[in-house]
């Protein structure tokens, strides 16, 4: 069924969507779209770097239990 809109079909939903909410009302919430994509793209990068950091602090931390350790350093 929506493979038939085609171009003029497109242009006469977005001129009846101006008619409806007006032109200020549709670029305000064109701007509150843009500020959400730019949170879950910062979002999606801090996630990454927590992830990296975590896997390089693992990497790098002494995981032998304390009392292996105790016995190794009386050897």
């Amino acid at each position: 069924m929506l493979n038939n809109i085609g171009l003029p079909g497109l242009l006469l939903i977005a001129v009846v969507v101006l008619v409806l909410f007006g032109r200020g009302k549709i670029s305000g919430l064109m701007g509150e779209v843009g500020k959400g994509i730019t949170a879950f793209k910062k979002g999606v990068k801090d996630g990454t770097q927590e992830i990296e950091d975590a896997t390089s602090e693992s990497a790098a931390r002494d995981v032998t239990p304390a009392a292996e350790a105790a016995e190794k350093d009386k050897l």
